[in-house]
């Protein structure tokens, strides 16, 4: 006979009313965020520094090139690659709070010794190095966030995090306007952009003091003291805050593990025993994102994220090289950029009154479609405010894309696998920016701008049919629920 549902974290988290303490919870995650985003986007602004000082250019002779600004690019992108793919399960090991600040102090330590190299390929190793940093820590806030908030708030909670995020972006535009043409106290003015970026670390043991531990991890392991007294505590100041008594919790039922290889999984079910089952349970297999309960969207998210990055970064980390082939001077690309960046944090702030109230593999769809309709009008444009008109409206639909697509595949999985399976499916997608930053290159080599956003829109049809096509429903579900 099934075992009955029991009163778990997961009923009691998801019955929590929006409170101050939840959006507390919120900015903070976010707010270690902001070094991670700074860093991914400074890279299209200190691009035109970096031609000027020879050491990389804006095209190669062939597909690859070290010399090339898109090794550069696909540097940061191997990092993250090795990063989601090979290291983002330790946070599923070693907890959430712990890998969010570490992996945050390792890509600051990175970054501040990129910042002094001088030739392509040392700035390339370290950049890699860094990107190993970045791509653990990005994996662990959205594992991190959706855990911690309720179920009818996820989405807005998302949106409201890449809002904070990304008002790093028009921060990082805004500085290498003015630093990158310049010198100071003997650095060229992109090694201060760097620097400023790794100073993020500062701040980070200030924020892990106040965040606590995932209460749904916690129990995972088997911790169930700690998580119920975590998650009483959060409790007593909910109530407090709203003066109101809480709803009761809707039981949920748990999430059973399932393994890969029925006949070997009947063998071990009935030789381990409980206590081994348990251990399962808590830790879980990666060869779980295989069984049949999430196969299909392991494969969905798979074929997503390989071609969302031409779309996503395709524009974000060659917008200023994009001006130039168009003859756009390195001072006006950089102001129009700018402009440009100061949308970053709408796309998700106007999305956030939405999050909630439309299914979210649609808003996942439909900015997919918005980013190849603008990138095709973009690239027809050569007077200053057609460029900047349509690289706004890119900008602003990239952004809300971004925040439902993070909210989206955080909510695939259970708890026991959510990290790695985040990653490892994430990682996809930095194996994609890699080719694709020699591919844009190479493009616009041959077939200019127009040639890049035919390939750009290209690509997201096919994010367009996978998740259109295949994507399971998430909106207000409960974790659990979803992971059944």
């Amino acid at each position: 006979m099934p075992e009955p549902p029991r009163i778990t974290v997961a009923a009691r988290l998801d019955r929590l009313p929006n409170s101050r303490t939840i959006r507390r919870l919120v900015v903070l995650l976010s707010l270690g965020g902001c070094s991670e985003f700074y860093d991914l986007f400074f890279t299209a602004y200190i691009a035109p520094a970096l031609y000027a000082s020879g050491i990389f250019t804006p095209t190669t002779r062939g597909f690859l090139g070290i010399q090339g600004f898109a090794s550069f690019v696909a540097s940061l992108f191997a990092g993250l690659f090795v990063g989601s793919l090979f290291f983002s399960r330790i946070c599923d090991r070693f907890g959430r709070r712990a890998i969010f600040s570490y992996s945050l102090l390792w890509y600051s330590l990175c970054t501040c010794i990129m910042a002094f190299q001088s030739t392509a390929p040392a700035i390339n190793l370290w950049r890699f190095i860094a990107g190993v940093g970045i791509g653990v820590e990005l994996v662990t806030i959205d594992t991190y966030l959706s855990e911690l908030v309720p179920k009818d708030v996820r989405g807005a909670a998302f949106a409201f995090q890449q809002f904070v995020c990304f008002l790093a972006v028009p921060f990082a535009a805004l500085v290498s306007w003015f630093l990158v043409p310049i010198r100071l106290w003997g650095l060229d003015g992109w090694r201060w952009v760097a620097l400023i970026g790794a100073s993020g670390a500062v701040f980070v043991w200030f924020i892990r003091r106040a965040m606590p531990e995932s209460p749904r991890w916690l129990e995972q392991q088997g911790r169930h003291t700690e998580a119920d007294r975590l998650l009483s505590q959060i409790e007593d100041r909910v109530r407090a805050e709203t003066g109101q008594e809480l709803p009761a919790p809707v039981p949920v039922p748990p999430v059973e593990a399932a393994l890969v290889g029925s006949a070997r999984g009947a063998v071990e079910a009935a030789t381990d025993g409980a206590a081994n089952r348990d251990k399962h349970q808590s830790q879980g297999e990666w060869r779980e994102i295989w069984n049949p309960s999430y196969r299909r969207r392991t494969i969905m998210l798979i074929v997503f994220h390989l071609f969302q990055t031409l779309g996503y970064f395709g524009f974000a980390n060659w917008a200023p090289t994009f001006l130039l082939s168009k003859g756009i001077a390195v001072t006006q690309s950089l102001q129009y950029t700018f402009l440009m960046a100061l949308a970053s944090p709408f796309g998700p702030l106007v999305g956030q009154a939405f999050a909630d109230k439309f299914e979210r593999k649609w808003q996942v769809v439909w900015t997919a479609l918005m980013m190849a309709v603008f990138g095709l009008l973009f690239a027809a444009q050569n007077a200053a405010f057609g460029v900047v008109f349509f690289g706004i409206l890119i900008t602003l639909s990239s952004n809300w894309f971004s925040f439902a697509y993070h909210a989206y595949q955080s909510e695939l999985y259970p708890t026991r696998i959510r990290a790695r399976a985040i990653g490892f499916v994430y990682s996809w997608s930095r194996f994609g920016a890699i080719v694709s930053s020699f591919a844009i290159a190479y493009f616009l080599r041959l077939y200019g701008t127009t040639g890049v956003f035919v390939l750009i829109a290209g690509g997201m049809l096919i994010c367009v049919a996978a998740v259109g096509g295949w994507g399971p429903r998430t909106n207000r579900r409960p974790l659990e629920e979803i992971a059944q």
